[in-house]
């Protein structure tokens, strides 16, 4: 075990054991499973709410974090890939502890799409591969072959499974926008019940989402997320009668939803400009009920039978916590093992400053910090951008951004066009233009930090991981003169070559962002690739890559790193042994520590 009063509090805010949101059996509600980094790998943990118990459930050198419950209770559901490369299959084992065994026999391994488990113990899986596309399979308990009732060639995955087991509930992109689903309700035996299409077959920008079926007997009822007003919003759904009913939720940024148990109320989710809250909304009243929770982002929430709300919230200056509406924390860590950290919370860091910029694309939302005890700046400063793309940064705990701050750096985070949160317009801005509005949104900031004196121009760090990778190696390449030093992990270097290596899933993404395949629209792909501008490389970059990422595969890293290394660019490559990231936490750290390292190696004094 590492000392804790040995380590730097960069290192504490990793190493600080940790747990997620308890999921919990529809039917035995006293039993729950959650993930938890006790043991120095995040890995799946099972919780008897009735005793106190705890066990630990998975146990692999590369961590586990996709699981689920039966609805009795009484089986723990976990994937089984290979060393993070996320294709695999399903096992399971029971909640009580015991060997794991194949929880799907007769399916060959794939990329998951969705899971769904009966109460008779019948499940609804959806797989992708690259030869057969999406399919959906029926998996009884009577040892007959797996049934598939769905198949398509793009990508499509297991919404829900009603409460009577009898409907499944599809997200699918038959018509090739993968930004925007449509929905279809299949019987078990794969006949269609019902459909909804706000796309009007690909030719409308509107997307669907599953949100649940109602969690009552005989209740047709399916909570579906819509964006008819421009921004996600609920809806429900009868899919027996074909019933719509839009929900006044008059809250100004996005808004999802889950049903209360007994189906009487909404837990409403509310994201607005990098923060978020909860609401109950009574669906006989109509009313909204604001839950109290403080300022800072909720990162998940669940309603428990007694009412009560148990909810995930941190913000930039305060670590995470497990809170319930009905007051105290829920869940501590379990005890630390070995390769653990004994307990302690980790250090808090430096509130975020909301900054507003005008942009090419309208106003831009960025979270800026500062580095306490460093003096007024400008200072260094690390542009750290999110992955995704559709995704945000928010007022929300992390370890990385303030591993910078601690070293005297100040931290940038932009959310682009692309970012959600700030309305649909807003996120599907980047089709087309891939990579390159996003890099106008990062320029337009940068241009502010430095005029505000926040930033010293000569001391600029491009950062991210993921799409935040890829925005890196094609920002130092397209803005040479902006940055000083690259830092991209996991990243699309090479894109003709990852949309060839990739996971079928995200071949359906790059098609409806380029609007075609490299093939059919080769100048969009070749004015996005940073492998196009990757002789105009001036900073030194560091690359981290996972071998076994099917995201952003390993091959079209190497064709980038063998281009700076012709022309003797200064440049660093580190790959491990695993997929689109570590869920060790060693490794998180041990490559954070080289980033830094590399940073002040290379930055002016």
């Amino acid at each position: 075990m590492t000392d804790a009063h040995a380590m730097p509090d960069w290192e504490k805010r990793f190493r600080a054991p940790r747990v997620g949101l308890p999921d919990w059996a529809e039917d035995a509600p006293d039993r729950s499973l959650f993930v938890s980094n006790a043991t120095g790998t995040y890995e799946l943990y099972a919780w008897d709410r009735a005793t106190g118990a705890q066990r630990q459930a998975t146990d692999r050198p590369n961590g586990t974090t996709d699981g689920a419950l039966s609805p009795d209770g009484e089986w723990i559901w976990w994937f089984s890939d290979t060393d993070g490369d996320e294709f695999g299959t399903w096992v399971r084992q029971p909640f009580a502890g015991g060997p794991d065994e194949p929880a799907t026999p007769g399916l060959e391994p794939s990329y998951p799409a969705g899971l769904a488990i009966g109460r008779d113990g019948t499940a609804v899986v959806g797989r992708s591969t690259d030869e057969d596309g999406s399919t959906i399979h029926v998996v009884r308990t009577d040892g007959s072959a797996p049934v598939v009732v769905y198949r398509h060639p793009e990508s499509a995955g297991v919404g829900d499974l009603s409460h009577d087991g009898t409907l499944i509930a599809v997200e699918h992109t038959e018509h090739g926008d993968a930004m925007h689903c449509s929905l279809r309700v299949l019987t078990l035996d794969g006949k269609t019940v019902a459909e909804l299409d706000d796309s009007k077959g690909g030719t409308e920008e509107l997307g669907l989402e599953v949100l649940g079926f109602a969690p009552v007997a005989g209740d047709t009822r399916l909570l579906i997320g819509h964006q008819r007003r421009g921004r996600w919003e609920p809806m429900v759904w009868d899919v027996a009668t074909g019933a719509q009913e839009e929900l006044a939720v008059e809250l100004p940024g996005d808004v999802s939803a889950e049903w209360y148990p007994d189906g009487s109320a909404l837990l409403i989710a509310h994201s607005h400009e990098a923060r978020s809250e909860l609401w109950r909304y009574d669906l006989a009243a109509r009313g909204l009920l604001r839950l109290d929770t403080p300022p800072g982002t909720v990162s998940g929430a669940t309603a428990r039978p007694d009412g009560s709300v148990e909810y995930q919230w941190s913000s930039a200056a305060e670590p995470s916590a497990l809170r319930s509406t009905a007051g105290g924390v829920v869940l501590d860590p379990p005890p630390a093992t070995a390769g653990g950290t004994p307990g302690f919370r980790a250090p808090g860091s430096v509130p975020v400053e909301d900054v507003w910029v005008e942009g090419p694309g309208g106003r831009i939302h960025a979270l800026a910090q500062r580095p306490v005890g460093h003096g007024d700046g400008p200072f260094p400063t690390v542009f750290e951008v999110h992955g995704g793309p559709t995704w945000h940064d928010s007022d929300a705990f992390a370890a990385g951004p303030a591993a910078w701050l601690d070293h005297g750096f100040a931290v940038v985070r932009v959310n682009y066009r692309g970012s959600t949160g700030y309305g649909r317009e807003w996120t599907d801005a980047l089709k087309h233009r891939v990579g390159l509005i996003e890099l106008e949104d990062i320029g337009a900031v940068r241009a502010w930090a430095v005029a505000s004196g926040l930033a010293d121009p000569a001391r600029l760090v491009l950062s991210g991981g993921s799409w935040g990778g890829y925005l890196t190696l094609l920002g130092i390449g397209m803005q040479p003169e902006d940055w000083a030093v690259g830092l991209a992990a996991v990243p699309v270097a090479d894109y003709v070559t990852a949309y060839h290596d990739e996971m079928e899933a995200l071949k359906s993404l790059d098609r409806t962002l380029f609007g075609g395949t490299p093939q059919e629209v080769p100048e969009r792909f070749e004015v996005s690739s940073p492998l196009t501008y990757v002789d105009a490389v001036k900073a030194p970059v560091h690359i981290a890559a996972g071998v076994n990422d099917p995201r952003c595969p390993i091959r079209q890293i190497d064709n980038y790193v063998d281009r700076l290394a012709a022309r003797g660019a200064v440049h660093e490559v580190y790959r491990y042994d695993a997929g689109h990231g570590s869920l060790v936490v060693e490794e998180r750290i041990k490559q954070v520590r080289m980033e830094l390292d590399f940073a002040l190696k290379h930055l002016p004094a």
